[in-house]
């Protein structure tokens, strides 16, 4: 019998009530892993961290108040130690390098739960990273690519809405010969063959999310 102070202690975040049960049943099954407390959204995991410290924190990134990134990011510069796990649908390279660049240890895929789980919340614990060979693929394919601007990201935003380029020049206040050159470069970083690839390509890499 594993003693209380070796055990992992685990705050789950997501907002799907479903899932969570899903991960705290699987963590029961484990002697040395204990749920302490569940969250529904990025504020209510900030507070839930702030009276728990959990040793482990698994977190959703798509929440309707804040998203993981943002509680992520909240979390770590009160608790810059906090060890925080993604758990995810989105496999995109660019959602998994802005939520490691805010702090996350691991990237997990929610399909790969049961598989990879509880080995990444026992590596996180001993201080360790741990990538998905899916998602880790993606991140070197992508490492060496020029990143979209933030007017660019929002340029493609505006396109994934069905915006015209006169449209988008007219909400971002900028001509629409601008918004010509900022397609054409989003187009040329992506690789994309016109403005429904480069949207397509941007909900892939997890540049876009809906």
């Amino acid at each position: 019998m594993t003693n209380d102070s070796a055990v992992i202690r685990i705050l789950a975040v997501d907002d799907h009530p479903l899932l969570r049960a899903g991960v705290a049943a699987l963590i029961r099954t484990q002697p040395d892993l204990t749920i302490v407390g569940e969250a529904s959204s990025g504020r209510e995991a900030i507070e839930s961290f702030r009276k728990l410290r959990p040793d482990v924190t698994l977190m959703d990134l798509q929440m309707s108040d804040m998203d993981g990134i943002d509680a992520i990011l909240a979390i770590r510069s009160e608790f810059p130690n906090a060890r925080v796990i993604v758990l995810t649908t989105y496999e995109g390279d660019a959602l998994a390098y802005r939520a490691l660049k805010a702090g996350a240890r691991a990237y997990i895929l929610k399909s790969m739960v049961r598989k990879d789980l509880l080995t990444a919340i026992r590596s996180v614990h001993a201080g360790q990273k741990h990538i998905q060979s899916e998602v880790a693929v993606q991140l070197a394919d992508h490492a060496a690519d020029d990143p979209l601007t933030t007017r660019e990201v929002e340029v493609l935003s505006m396109i994934a809405e069905g915006n015209s380029n006169k449209i988008i020049a007219d909400r971002l206040c900028i001509t629409e010969h601008t918004v010509k050159g900022h397609v054409k470069s989003i187009l040329s970083k992506l690789g994309a063959s016109d403005r429904t690839h480069a949207v397509t390509l941007g909900l892939k890499r997890g540049i876009l999310q809906l």
